[in-house]
């Protein structure tokens, strides 16, 4: 049975969405380290001279939606990869794109982030061998061994859903009344702007019943988490069905602006009173916030992000480098500003703002036309930004 289908154009929308998604990490990662909250956990480290409750906004914001939004992609460009190419070139690219960067990446940056981790805990806690004990945390190869997956967990999840969802594909296509049925659903769905919140913040209500919380925080560890998994499963899936509605693309652009202030009005009273919801109260909230933001943010690429630009492009291309490089930067560079008599905001900006030029200038000298872009992105590209191809490649699916 062939899977085969006439190509979709490049959807250049998905793709900036995609790449902004991946590069809100540095937003959400520089921010942290200057907010309030106590990270409750050894994996965080906060400046111990400026912190600022706006900086927990900004985290928290962020995290409502960004890896929702990046998995939904993640399954739309699945899909089309595996009906539009093969299941079998699907499972190649997936291998290369996702596998193999994974394992060669948490290997060499593992010791850069645990050596970084360490000197800035040290530098904020004011001991004077700070550069010897982290250097002495990265001594031995047992230590330069993973332990967990750092920041690279959304890679990991992304490969164990990714095959997941093949085998989901390779079922329905052997039952094609039950698949014609959910698609038919599906399309009836889709086409109804705040029914579709409604219905799929339902789906997300499930989710957090089924792993009991109205939070599904993060997990690192080599052993995979059930709740994390089953979590950005779901929004995967709902991406998968969007690629087979992709003609009722365009209806999303409906009400995007309305959804958008809607979800961050209630995000806002959330955030800043979060004790007027119940226990139920908090999972209807964070449900329709979740769907708010991914129908309004997709709606508003679709809307302002269809058409090529070289610029975004760009963006879209480099992300992948810049987020996986990115931490290590991130958090050795507040050790070096940790006595600087600026702001908390300031500190967040000028890390994040050195952060993502070394990320950037990098990409553009060591990776962009490099035998290491090939790795990442399936291809060399032209290092000029005027000079970039529309070719229709395995990227556009990463």
């Amino acid at each position: 049975m062939t899977t085969s289908a006439a190509k979709t154009e490049r959807l250049h929308a998905l793709d900036t969405l995609r790449a902004i998604m991946m590069l809100l990490g540095i937003v959400l990662h520089s921010a942290v380290i200057y907010g309030t909250a106590d990270p409750g956990n050894p994996d965080r480290i906060k400046d111990p001279v400026s912190i600022h409750a706006s900086n927990d906004f900004i985290v928290a914001f962020i995290h409502t939606f960004r890896m929702p939004v990046f998995f939904l992609v993640a399954g739309f460009f699945g899909a089309m990869l595996f009906y539009e190419r093969s299941p079998l070139r699907m499972f190649r690219n997936r291998v290369s794109r996702i596998v193999l960067p994974l394992m060669v990446f948490i290997v060499l940056l593992y010791p850069s982030i645990k050596f970084a981790f360490n000197y800035t805990k040290y530098v904020f806690a004011g001991k004077s061998n700070a550069f010897s004990e982290a250097i002495s945390s990265v001594s031995t190869i047992g230590e330069l061994i993973p332990d967990s997956t750092v920041h690279l967990w959304f890679l990991y999840y992304l490969a164990m859903i990714t095959f997941v969802s093949m085998g989901f594909g390779l079922l329905f296509l052997r039952l094609p009344r039950i698949s014609d049925s959910l698609l038919k659903t599906y399309d009836w769905i889709i086409r109804k702007p705040l029914l579709r919140v409604f219905v799929f913040a339902n789906i997300t209500c499930l989710v957090f019943g089924i792993v009991g919380s109205a939070y599904v925080f993060i997990s690192n560890s080599l052993v995979p988490d059930f709740n994390t998994f089953i979590y950005f499963f779901s929004f995967y899936m709902i991406g998968w069905g969007l690629f087979k509605s992709k003609q009722h693309l365009d209806s999303i652009m409906k009400y995007d602006w309305m959804l958008m202030i809607t979800g961050i009005i209630l995000f806002c009273v959330y955030f800043f009173r979060s004790d007027l919801f119940g226990d139920f109260g908090h999972v209807a909230a964070r449900s329709m916030m979740i769907w708010m933001f991914i129908f309004g943010f997709t709606g508003l690429s679709i809307r302002y992000a269809s058409q090529h630009s070289p610029l975004m492009r760009y963006v879209a291309d480099s992300s992948y480098w810049v987020y996986l490089i990115h931490l290590p930067l991130v958090l050795v560079l507040p050790s070096a500003i940790v006595h600087w008599p600026i702001s908390a905001t300031l500190k967040f900006l000028t890390v994040l703002a050195i952060t993502s030029l070394i990320c950037f200038v990098s990409y553009h000298y060591l990776v962009r036309d490099t035998f290491i872009g090939k790795f990442l992105n399936g291809r060399r590209y032209p290092r000029g930004v005027k000079n970039v191809l529309i070719v229709e490649d395995e990227k556009n699916t990463a």
